[in-house]
């Protein structure tokens, strides 16, 4: 369903910082997806947008698979909006409007700079600016509270392993008889975070990508152990094949499991319909490589095809300022792409003391995965990153079921991903 909102041009107010003085009053085109509420609070901020610049937003809100389906077609065509919400972000970057004329670069490095480069071009010479990123996704675990205190077993605190918490994990699992005692999405964008902390590189000093080296080897090797003992159940990965994905929140939700690796994405799913135990979102666990997490989100892009550049460039500027980042963040109960928010915390208002701690974690996530394992932000950005997420979890299912030895299945993942990488 698609619905319409313009907004009538106001006076020119005093600008706000950041944003270039306009030279006309035009109206510019914002197509926009939400998962939640996100442009409808986009929306109670263009009045203010207008004020600051004499330019007005005809916003239309559509379904997401507009988006996913339809704007590339429409950008080839030359009947792309002005401006949209997308998030294929390295994918569209020909058709990218460049903001560095019109924005203070030396603000928008300091507080976007982990996330500019998932929207350039890939090779590392493109040094553009190209949307706001509206929010952070972040990967990390979920605990079931109420398990470890059942079972009289401690949770491991801030710093501890992936090797802690399997050992807290199998006590949990053996004391309150179990079947299982981690669960994990079937997806190599959720072991990515975990292949970081003991010490996967994915690309080597010169930015080329590699994958099988010694950290990633040694994260394959406790993850296949993992499942032998039985510390993660037959009904997640080992049930799927190929490319398959595989949720595991419903292992989480039934309380077939006391620890759940997945994302922030699921605190709103959580909150709702978890009503008979206590849970917890824990910070990304470490380990010889540092603290893992994968970053994602979605940004609001201008294209290069719009005839009224300054004033697209304006608007994304506008919303990519801290006053408007903290507020949408507020609002939508998203984690903000804006460093400096991440360092200060947001004031999430209203939301239930679970979902603002959920979000202060994985807020913290983000930092420390920049911090410690860098190669997360620019993997997000590689541009063949699909390839490897169609890979990994083939052969490690294999190596898992048996169906190839461990050393079989690293050998073929490597040559597969660099096959498919070199075509």
């Amino acid at each position: 369903m698609k619905s319409t909102l313009k907004l009538a041009s106001l006076p020119i107010a005093a600008l706000l910082a950041g944003t270039l003085s306009a030279q006309a009053n035009d109206e510019i085109s914002f197509l926009c997806y939400q998962d939640g509420t996100e442009c409808d609070v986009i929306a109670q901020m263009l009045p203010a947008f207008t004020a600051a610049t004499g330019h007005t937003v005809a916003m239309d809100i559509v379904g997401y698979d507009i988006i996913r389906d339809q704007l590339e077609n429409q950008l080839q065509s030359g009947a792309a909006p002005d401006v949209a919400r997308v998030t294929n972000l390295g994918g569209l970057n020909p058709y990218y409007l460049d903001l560095t004329p019109y924005v203070d670069t030396a603000y928008w490095e300091e507080n976007y700079g982990a996330t500019l480069a998932w929207m350039r071009a890939a090779g590392g010479a493109d040094q553009g600016i190209y949307g706001w990123p509206t929010q952070l996704t972040v990967t990390g675990p979920y605990v079931n509270v109420s398990m470890f205190e059942d079972a009289g077993v401690d949770m491991p605190g801030d710093g501890a392993t992936w090797l802690d918490w399997a050992d807290a994990l199998t006590q949990v699992r053996d004391t309150l008889g179990l079947t299982a005692g981690l669960a994990m999405d079937r997806t190599a964008h959720r072991v990515a975070g975990p292949a970081f902390s003991f010490g996967a590189q994915f690309f080597d000093d010169a930015g080329q990508p590699i994958f099988v080296d010694d950290g990633f080897r040694s994260f394959a090797e406790t993850f296949v152990e993992w499942h032998r003992t039985g510390l993660m159940p037959a009904e997640g990965w080992p049930a799927g094949s190929g490319t398959q994905y595989r949720n595991a929140a419903p292992l989480f939700l039934s309380g077939e499991v006391a620890m759940l690796m997945s994302g922030s994405w699921m605190i709103n799913n959580f909150a709702t319909n978890i009503t008979d135990f206590d849970w917890r979102a824990v910070p990304a666990p470490c380990g010889p490589g540092g603290c893992g997490a994968m970053p994602g989100g979605a940004a609001i892009v201008a294209f290069n095809s719009t005839d009224k550049p300054e004033a697209a460039a304006a608007f994304i500027d506008f919303l990519a300022q801290t006053e408007q980042a903290a507020s949408f963040a507020s609002q939508t109960l998203n984690i903000p792409a804006h460093q400096g928010l991440q360092a200060s915390g947001v004031d999430y208002g209203d939301a239930s003391p679970e979902v603002s701690a959920a979000l202060r974690v994985f807020a913290q996530n983000a930092v420390t995965a920049a911090q410690t394992t860098p190669q997360a932000y620019t993997f997000q950005g590689y541009a063949k990153n699909f390839v490897i997420y169609g890979v990994v979890p083939d052969y490690l299912t294999r190596a898992i079921t048996g169906e190839m030895t461990l050393d079989e299945a690293l050998a073929a993942m490597d040559a597969d991903i660099a096959a498919q990488i070199a075509e």
